[in-house]
C-alpha cells in the first residue's frame, strides 16, 4: 500500500496513529548469548570469503559480492511533508548527491544472473548534517542499504549464526541442505531466497527488511521504482534458456544509459510491536495495517551504470554500513546490532587481502 501524503483529511489521520517512540520499552531486547553468537557469524563470514579469495585470487564482501552497477544521482527531500515524516535529514526540503550500487546479495561475484536470488541496493548520502553515530563521526555520510525480499532470513544473531553455518556445510548441495531448512519451524522464509522474481534491477522494489530510528520513532524504509518505463520493464522476467549469465547487468546498463531513473523513498512506522517486531526481522510488516508513506524522491540521469574504474574503487576500498549515519536513523534490533560488528570484521579482512586501504568518502567528488 503506497500513500501519497497528499490530501488534508488523509494527512491528519496518519499523523495521529499510535506511533511507537524509537526511544519506548521493548523496542530492543537483547537476548542472552547474542555477543557469541554474533562473533561466531563475523569469523563465518571470514570464512565465506577466504574460500572465495581461494576461487578468484581476490576478496570479496562475505554478501552481496557481485556488482550490477554504479549510479550517480540526487536525493530529493519533499518540502511539503506532514509533521510527522519531518524526522532526522528529512525534517526539511533539501537535495543531497549519492552514489549507489546495485547488487546481487549472495557472496559469490560470479554468481549466474539466470539463478534467481536476492538483489541488493546501496545508497550513500552526501552532505548530511547532524549529530553522528560513533562509527561514523568523521564520514558525514547517510549509508542507506536495501534488499529485494521485505523479510530478512538471517531474522536475528541466533538464526544467522545457524543459517550460515548450514549454507557453509551444505551450500553446494542443495537437496542437503533443503532437507536441513525442511526441518526448521521457518522453512519457508528460508527457502523463499530461491524462488524470488528474477526481474530488471531498475524496476525491482527494495527494502530495508530491518527497523530503524527515524527521529522520534521507529521505522522500516523501501525504494520504490516510479517511471513509466521502470514499472513496463518489471512486466519482464530473466529467461534462463534465453538470457545470458550477465544479463542483469547488461539490462542495467541498457536502462540507464537511454533512460532517466525516478525512486520514492518511504518510509513505514512502527504502531505495534508485536506485529511489527523490531528484534525479529523475518517477519513483513503489513503495509494494508501500516502504510507506506513518501518523504523523498531519488532521481538518477541518464548515465553509464557499469564503470570498471569505480566497480574497483567501490568492491576494494569503500564500505556501506548502516551505523555511518546520523544518530536519529539508528539502526535497531538483533540483525543491526549483528551487522555492526561484522561489517567491519568482513571490511578488514578484504582490505589485509588485497591490500587496499578502506577510503571513507566524504564528498561525490571523490568518487570516480
Amino acid at each position: 500500500m503506497d500513500i501519497s501524503n497528499r490530501g488534508v483529511d488523509n494527512e491528519a489521520k496518519l499523523a495521529d496513529r499510535p506511533y511507537i517512540r524509537w526511544d519506548a520499552e521493548g523496542v530492543e531486547k537483547i537476548p542472552e548469548n547474542e555477543e557469541e553468537d554474533i562473533k561466531a557469524v563475523a569469523d563465518m563470514i571470514n570464512t565465506i570469503q577466504k574460500a572465495q579469495w581461494n576461487n578468484h585470487r581476490h576478496c570479496y564482501s562475505g554478501t552481496h559480492a557481485r556488482t550490477q552497477g554504479i549510479i550517480k544521482g540526487k536525493l530529493i527531500v519533499h518540502d511539503d511533508l506532514p509533521r510527522h515524516l519531518k524526522q532526522s535529514m528529512f525534517d526539511h526540503g533539501a537535495e543531497y548527491p549519492v552514489v549507489c550500487r546495485y547488487s546481487s546479495e549472495p557472496g559469490d561475484p560470479g554468481l549466474d544472473d539466470r539463478i534467481p536470488q536476492p538483489r541488493g541496493f546501496a545508497m550513500k548520502v552526501f552532505n548530511v548534517e547532524g549529530d553522528f553515530l560513533p562509527g561514523g563521526v568523521d564520514i558525514p555520510t547517510q549509508d542507506i542499504e536495501f534488499n529485494s525480499t521485505p523479510a530478512l532470513d538471517l531474522a536475528d544473531a541466533k538464526t544467522t549464526r545457524e543459517i550460515i553455518d548450514l549454507r557453509i556445510n551444505y551450500g553446494n548441495n542443495q537437496p542437503e541442505l533443503y532437507k536441513r531448512l525442511e526441518a526448521r519451524p521457518d522453512t519457508d522464509l528460508q527457502k523463499f531466497r530461491d524462488t524470488v522474481r528474477n526481474s530488471h534491477l531498475e524496476s525491482t522494489r527494495q527494502y530495508s527488511q530491518t527497523a530503524y530510528r527515524f527521529g522520534d520513532y521507529v521505522a522500516k524504509y523501501c525504494l520504490v521504482p516510479n517511471s513509466s518505463t521502470q514499472k513496463k520493464l518489471y512486466e519482464e522476467t530473466v529467461k534462463p534458456d534465453q538470457h545470458e549469465s550477465d544479463i542483469l547487468s547488461k539490462w542495467l546498463q541498457n536502462f540507464h544509459r537511454d533512460h532517466d531513473a525516478e525512486y520514492l523513498l518511504q518510509f513505514q512506522l512502527c504502531e505495534n510491536l508485536e506485529d511489527q517486531p523490531v528484534e525479529y526481522a523475518g517477519k513483513v510488516w503489513d503495509p494494508e495495517k501500516y502504510p507506506w508513506q513518501t518523504v523523498a524522491t531519488l532521481v538518477v540521469p541518464k548515465q553509464d551504470s557499469f564503470d570498471w574504474e569505480m566497480k574497483s574503487f567501490w568492491e576494494d576500498q569503500i564500505r556501506v554500513d548502516p551505523w555511518h549515519g546520523l544518530k536519529t536513523l539508528q539502526p535497531l534490533g538483533s540483525p543491526n546490532r549483528l551487522r555492526r560488528v561484522v561489517y567491519p570484521a568482513s571490511s578488514a579482512l578484504r582490505r589485509k587481502m588485497n591490500a587496499r586501504p578502506e577510503v571513507n568518502v566524504k564528498s561525490l567528488a571523490e568518487v570516480p
